[in-house]
């Protein structure tokens, strides 16, 4: 089998190569998605709202809340080159940091210092009908996974291949199949090694090892301490992403198949349809507020969590399911990533370029349908990748045979460098080779990946994790405050946006026409 794959790849990389379209693997479009928690000087979380310069949570479009007040998240728009995308990022940093006072923005994954569940305030979306709905979807995720998992921040990295690649990879498939149907089919193939391969991930840009023993809450906890008030496991890349964080039980009976797109509506929607006992008894309405938007299993879709998503903008009140139903796959959203610690806006070039290499490589490896079972093996390999990543000799399972995770990494590495050369095409510092380099020093030498740098950083300073997050936070804010010279007129353009981004709020909570039972039972009809 693993031959057989190889062949195929390296057919569909020749086919690319030889179609004269040197630049076929460039114009892709990326864009960034950063959640940070806003805390106070000290560290504890800020319960003050959302500060009203930054605009309305609900319309503006790039900088908002996600579950909590408290956590912000700066999306951008798509760009064709990373360090586009990194110095808007950069602005709206400098631009947020302008609103803040005395506040930080948390440079880590992990939450700050957390007194429990009520000390973290759900976001605030207005009166209207559709921000209601936000606010009770957020109450529901308090209720069904705790909040505090739910203040866990990420940096989801948005991507969609170029409209020239569909043209040549469409022919070199031989493919007579419309162009929509193609794409969505060639997206559901990277989904599924994504699911094979994204461990990877987990290893070269993990930077979760260690977290904060109010995480916990009080909770018996089955980790070791690394000092009195931090729990970690020693060879760790993403506590994030294994089994404490997002890799919740609560979600472990769900399995949303990524063979098709309609396998994917399907089980999406079985699983929103289908009722749940415990969640029922956590009531829906009571005594005339709601708790949660309904009892089902997921609330919306947006409640299943993967490592990657297929995603198409959604018209106004649409569903996901349905934009995708409607008009297949525009892009693909990578949610697995950690906020980086020793980046200031918590991502950084190499890791764009060598995940926009990665997809590639997602993309054109032959891709088979996943089994229940195999699925469930695989999942196995994220979370043991994400709690022992650093373990020296660990084994993933690969196609039922046990595999030395570094061999598998090397290969994959191998493998990613035609493409880097290809994506390199008339640039003489050959960036993208250079950001597969840079991860070929992280499989050759662990304490080269961020996960064991943030553990030594914090055994060399004498450093909680708590310490080493705040210190952290503090540097950044003082490298966003003095930089200079600012760029005013995209900071003026922000400012602006944050003003009609309010009065966009007001227009919408004037015109609802119907009541919130109303416009809920309205949604979920459609």
């Amino acid at each position: 089998m693993r031959n057989l794959i190889d062949r195929n790849f390296e057919r569909r990389l020749a086919g690319l190569t030889n179609s004269g379209e040197r630049k076929v693997l460039r114009g892709g479009r990326k864009g960034v998605e950063k959640e940070s928690l806003r805390v106070m000087p000290d560290g504890e979380i800020a319960r003050t709202r959302h500060p009203e310069a930054l605009g309305s949570a609900l319309t503006n479009e790039n900088i908002t809340t996600d579950f909590s007040e408290s956590l912000i998240e700066l999306v951008t728009p798509p760009f064709g080159e990373s360090w586009e995308l990194l110095q808007y990022l950069c602005d709206m940093h400098q631009f947020v940091y302008r609103h803040l006072n005395d506040e930080l923005l948390w440079a880590t994954s992990m939450p700050s210092a957390l007194h429990g569940d009520d000390s973290i305030p759900i976001a605030q979306f207005g009166t209207s009908n559709i921000g209601r709905m936000k606010t009770v979807y957020r109450n529901g995720l308090g209720l069904r996974y705790g909040r505090i998992m739910q203040a866990i921040s990420g940096v989801h990295f948005n991507y969609s291949f170029s409209t020239h690649l569909w043209d040549v990879l469409q022919h070199v498939s031989k493919s007579s199949a419309p162009r929509q149907d193609f794409m969505s089919e060639q997206y559901f193939a990277l989904l599924r090694n994504y699911r094979r391969y994204g461990w990877i991930v987990l290893y070269l840009f993990g930077t979760s090892p260690a977290v904060g023993e109010g995480f916990f809450a009080g909770r018996e906890v089955a980790m070791p301490k690394f000092d009195a008030h931090t729990y970690y496991e020693p060879h760790a890349t993403s506590l994030r992403m294994s089994d404490i964080g997002y890799r919740n039980k609560n979600q472990a009976g769900v399995s949303v198949s990524v063979n098709s797109i309609e396998d994917y509506v399907r089980d999406l929607s079985k699983a929103i349809n289908t009722p749940y006992a415990p969640y029922a008894e956590l009531g829906v309405k009571v005594d005339g507020d709601y708790r949660q938007l309904n009892s089902n299993i997921l609330q919306i879709e947006n409640e299943y969590y993967s490592f990657i998503r297929p995603k198409r903008v959604a018209g106004s009140g649409e569903r996901p399911t349905k934009a995708l139903q409607r008009a297949g796959v525009e892009y693909v959203e990578v949610r697995a990533l950690d906020v980086s610690a020793f980046d200031p806006v918590g991502v950084n070039q190499n890791k764009l370029r060598f995940l926009e290499a990665f997809l590639a490589l997602c993309l054109l490896k032959d891709s088979e349908p996943l089994g229940r079972s195999e699925q469930d093996r695989l999942d196995e390999n994220h979370v043991l990748v994400a709690r022992r990543g650093r373990e020296p000799g660990l084994m993933l399972q690969r196609e039922g045979r046990s595999f030395r995770m570094l061999d598998w990494a090397r290969e994959l590495l191998d493998s990613m460098q035609g493409l880097c050369e290809m994506l390199d095409y008339s640039e003489p510092q050959r960036p993208y080779m250079a950001a597969l380099e840079h991860q070929r020093a992280k499989i050759e030498d662990v304490e080269r990946t961020p996960s064991a740098r943030m553990l030594a950083e914090m055994r060399q300073e004498r450093e909680s994790f708590f310490e080493f997050a705040q210190r952290m936070s503090k540097v950044h804010k003082d490298y966003f405050l003095d930089l200079y010279p600012p760029n005013e007129q995209r900071l003026n353009t922000f400012s602006a946006a944050a003003a009609e981004s309010l009065e966009a709020q007001r227009s919408i909570e004037a015109s609802d026409k119907v009541d919130f039972d109303a416009y809920l039972a309205e949604y979920f009809r459609h």
